[in-house]
């Protein structure tokens, strides 16, 4: 315990500031939990190549509803999770079944791998940012984040972690902030409006 809340501390204003900075472009004890792929979604996606992904995300700013937000949605997660690598889409399979299998540690150490082969695969850093968080090692998870972050600030998905983090260690200001960011790139996330009404409520008071 004493680590998850040293590290707001010690890296907060530096490394969340940066990331809650970026322009507007996971398991939990909360409702929504931690926003990842379709769980039917093959690991080396489906044909996301053929896409631009700002297409994409444009697209999804004006979605007209949400079925059309849904598929919108999928071919994002299948650009992300494209990463061109035969040895790494092999590898990402054996992630998520250690994943499912709740061996965590053996999940790391095949991500820390896909890593060392390709650095700028985004989703094999917010796969790991998931992992860690469901180990609870909120230090490791925050800095992955902060990788994904860097490399593509629209990722809706470690967004939503960020703030699921932020509302796990009780700052919900920090917390507020990365949902609105997420809601910026998909205003059609699943859960999150009700819990950013619910955290606008709690840290800005009610409309009078």
């Amino acid at each position: 315990m004493c680590m998850v809340f040293r590290f707001p501390v010690l890296v907060g204003a530096a490394v969340l500031g940066m990331m809650l900075a970026m322009p507007a472009w996971a398991q939990s004890s909360h409702d929504h939990g931690w926003i990842g792929p379709p769980s039917d979604l093959p690991e080396a996606g489906r044909g996301g190549a053929k896409y631009s992904i700002d297409t994409l995300f444009d697209a999804l700013k004006i979605a007209p509803d949400e079925i059309s937000a849904k598929a919108i949605e999928d071919r994002i997660w299948s650009v992300w999770m494209a990463s061109g690598s035969d040895t790494c889409n092999l590898l990402m399979s054996r992630v998520r079944a250690a994943t499912d299998a709740k061996d965590y540690d053996l999940a790391i150490k095949l991500l820390d791998a896909i890593i060392a082969i390709k650095p700028d695969y985004v989703e094999a850093w917010n796969r790991r940012a998931t992992v860690y968080y469901l180990k609870q090692d909120l230090e490791h998870a925050l800095a992955d984040i902060g990788e994904v972050l860097t490399r593509e600030p629209r990722h809706f998905g470690a967004l939503s972690g960020l703030g699921l983090i932020m509302q796990d260690i009780g700052d919900d200001k920090l917390a507020l902030e990365a949902y609105r960011k997420a809601l910026a790139v998909d205003p059609h996330l699943e859960h999150i409006p009700e819990v950013v009404k619910t955290l606008s409520e709690k840290v800005e008071g009610r409309d009078i």
